[in-house]
């Protein structure tokens, strides 16, 4: 993990250095995090679960606690497998791009997230690893950046992201409370307390919310398809195998703690069909093939978020194993595409056609893809459709919606994969003289790889699957003792779906066209849901904002000034209560004559500055008023604060003559009722300030810090003078930020005076 990051840092030096082979050196350390976390698949299924825990912050509980599990190893072998092709494809296919070691950068560390993100024990530090995701893909949605639907489409990533991080964050605060700890593990211990907690509903709802805007559920599932506006490895990376089964990688590691409640099930899987059910339905009348495998996406993931709502070990065991099989043939489509586009010039399923004579590499990848897409024998798509539909069959009556729902997506998505492959590898040519061609090996290589896995895990499901998704099942909480895996389970109702799946497929790819025409008027009905919602929230936003900044941007210092008093004013007064001022002690009079002038005479001075309309006598009376403070300073013993406000007080009377010395009088701009206005905001803000003050004083005195500070001083800092302690030495940061932000400033202003001189010559 921590290696990803530092390459990351490193390789855009390292891209450009190595030139075209760039791709294959970066690709080099997920191989090895591939190879590393498989030599750990014999020691987790055998031995159980491995940790390491690193103190972070201890007064706040968090640690760096990392766990690999088989729930973890499943999406660490994931995230290291498909980032080895990505990153190793995204070399070639963006081989001249001047950005490509950019982009390979933010991969790293986006994988470098993931990783964090499924190892981590810890609740908080999993947000971090979470929101650092979030960071990573808007960075990688964003690439284009000279564009404006990518920039548009890194937003929307990122806005709907960040109010379900936020959600989750609350979630995790208030799980943590209730548990009494934020290990992951510590809180299944505690599972039954936590469910019948009173704020049990509340905690799952926000996890939900961070959970479904991750994984692009309903109603937050059109910002995935938009992501699609990043290149096709990102999006094979991102959006098939990694970043947006972050949300179903929450709830399957939550699962133990929040599940089995009527809540669980209940919420979650209605919303996991339906997002399912949208999905495969706008795929259905698409015609780019991103687009396409984009909504395809937001319904499998609506499938597992399904499943692992149903949370039965049957339904919990089919989501994993269409976890793995959905991102094996996702990320080869999208690599897929990324090479048709690449070779044919256009995603549009219109002008594709016929590409396997100048294309047989990428139309046999596309095939197996398809093959496993569709859920076909003897793919390991089959076997995840099987257990799919087993586990679905056991909620009886009640699950009756449930699997005609998985039916009718699943027909779609049979239809789809042969829109994908076979219509344009095999159908008809849509030109009469294309120029197809097969990209090199080095983009050939990742989508090879990924197919042929998908392959071999369903001809033999029991050589990693089956230990795999075994021990996932056991880091659940489930009895995996008697779980097996097999391409053929026999004829039985699961199986007479799977037929009834492949023949309302193929009805429904033979008859698309008429299907499209007939009703390609409802696809229309989407710019009516989520999305649009989203779109007039931005506007409406923005029009605030701009009602916003023309009310408070004004351009006159004195309603800036208003604006801050008031506020000030209002929420000083809505903490002042009743009982408050009741308590208030007046504190017996001990003034003295000369105290009584001086106050009267600053008093006098202030309202004489106010009143005076002769700017160089305003300046005077100004200084009496800053004078008079000096003096108060040093007759309350406070010696140093008086040479300090003498001193700033002759500077800022000099500086305020020299200036006003050469502008005109000033007039009287303002009328009666204004100054009656601000008279009343001033003489409010100044009797709040008092009885504020005059509470403060009926309160007990009880300072550590007066004889902390009159007993250290001397000895730690060598200083008597506490005051100058203080700031030299206990709040030298501060101090030091303070000189900081005055050398920034007196730095912009000699840079704007030399850019005035130079442009005004002898100015």
């Amino acid at each position: 993990m921590i290696s990803g990051f530092a390459l990351a840092v490193a390789a855009p030096w390292l891209s450009r250095i190595a030139g075209k082979h760039g791709g294959n050196l970066l690709a080099m350390l997920p191989a090895v995090l591939f190879a590393y976390f498989l030599g750990l698949v014999q020691p987790v299924t055998g031995a159980g679960p491995i940790s390491e825990i690193t103190r972070w912050v201890p007064t706040l509980g968090v640690d760096l606690s990392f766990r690999v599990d088989g729930l973890s190893l499943i999406f660490c072998l994931l995230i290291t497998g498909v980032g080895t092709a990505v990153i190793a494809y995204t070399g070639a296919y963006l081989a001249s791009h001047e950005q490509l070691g950019r982009l390979q950068a933010y991969l790293l560390a986006f994988m470098a997230s993931m990783l964090g993100l499924v190892l981590s024990d810890n609740l908080l530090a999993l947000f971090v690893f979470w929101e650092l995701t979030a960071f990573t893909s808007y960075l990688l949605i964003g690439f284009k950046h000279h564009e404006d639907k990518s920039r548009g489409s890194a937003l929307q990533a990122m806005l709907v992201n960040g109010l379900g991080g936020l959600c989750l964050l609350a979630g995790v605060i208030l799980l943590s409370n209730i548990g009494g700890n934020t290990s992951i593990v510590a809180l299944i211990g505690q599972a039954d307390a936590i469910r019948a907690h009173p704020h049990y509903l509340a905690a799952l709802l926000l996890v939900l919310m961070g959970a479904f805007t991750k994984s692009a559920q309903f109603p937050f599932h059109f910002w995935l398809p938009g992501a699609m506006a990043a290149p096709s490895p990102v999006s094979a990376y991102l959006h098939s195998a990694t970043m947006v089964k972050a949300g179903v990688y929450l709830l399957a590691r939550l699962s133990p703690v929040l599940g089995m409640t009527p809540e669980w099930v209940g919420i979650i899987a209605p919303i996991g069909a339906l997002t399912m059910l949208i999905g495969a339905v706008m795929a259905f009348f698409l015609t780019d093939l991103k687009q396409i495998l984009a909504y395809t996406t937001v319904s499998m993931l609506g499938a597992l978020v399904m499943l692992v709502g149903i949370n039965t070990q049957e339904s919990m065991a089919a989501a994993m194993v269409l976890l793995i099989v959905h991102s094996l043939y996702k990320g080869t489509l999208f690599l897929v595409t990324g090479s048709v586009e690449h070779g044919a010039g256009t995603r549009e399923i219109g002008e594709l056609g016929g590409l396997r004579r100048a294309m047989p590499l990428t139309a046999a990848i596309a095939s197996i893809a398809a093959l496993s897409m569709a859920g076909v024998p003897p793919m390991l798509g089959f076997i995840s459709k099987e257990l799919w539909y087993e586990s679905s069959l056991q909620l009886a009556l009640g699950g009756i919606p449930l699997v005609a729902a998985s039916v009718v997506a699943n027909g779609l998505g049979f239809a789809l994969a042969g829109v994908v492959a076979y219509g344009v590898f095999f159908g008809k040519p849509a030109h009469p003289d294309p120029h197809p061609h097969d990209p090199n090996f080095a983009m050939s290589a990742g989508p090879l790889l990924l197919a042929g896995l998908g392959l071999v895990a369903g001809l033999f499901p029991g050589l990693l699957i089956e230990p795999l998704t075994g021990a996932a099942l056991t880091a659940m909480a489930f009895d995996a003792s008697h779980y097996h895996l097999a391409l053929w389970h026999g004829i039985n109702p699961a199986f007479a779906l799977s037929l009834l799946t492949f023949a309302l497929g193929a009805a429904l790819y033979t008859g698309r066209e008429r299907v499209v025409a007939n009703l390609g008027r409802l696809a229309g009905m989407g710019r009516y849901g989520p999305k649009r919602l989203y779109e007039l929230s931005i506007q409406k936003s923005l029009a605030y904002a701009r009602f916003q900044t023309n009310l408070l941007q004004s351009g006159y210092l004195r309603s800036y000034v208003m604006v801050v008093v008031l506020t000030s004013v209002v929420m000083v007064g809505l903490s002042v209560t009743w009982d408050k001022v009741q308590s208030i002690v007046v504190p017996a009079l001990d003034v003295r004559l000369h105290e009584v002038l001086l106050a009267v005479v600053i008093l006098g001075a202030a309202l004489m500055m106010a009143r005076i309309g002769a700017s160089l006598a305003a300046v005077a009376a100004l200084g009496v008023v800053g004078y008079g403070v000096a003096l108060m300073f040093y007759l309350f013993s406070a010696p140093d604060l008086a040479m300090t406000q003498l001193s700033v007080e002759t500077l800022s009377v000099i500086l305020f003559v020299l200036v006003l010395r050469s502008l005109p009088e000033a007039k009287s701009l303002s009328s009666r009722s204004t100054r009656i206005r601000d008279a009343l905001v001033a003489a409010t803000a100044g009797g709040l300030m008092t009885l504020f003050l005059l509470i403060v004083l009926s309160e007990p005195f009880q300072s550590r810090l007066s004889g902390y500070f009159n007993e250290n001083s001397a000895p730690l800092a060598n200083g008597r003078n506490v005051v100058n302690v203080i700031l030299v030495d206990y709040r030298a940061f501060d101090t030091m930020g303070e000189i900081t932000v005055l050398a920034v400033a007196a730095i912009g202003v000699y840079a704007l005076l030399k850019m005035r001189k130079g442009e005004g010559g002898s100015r």
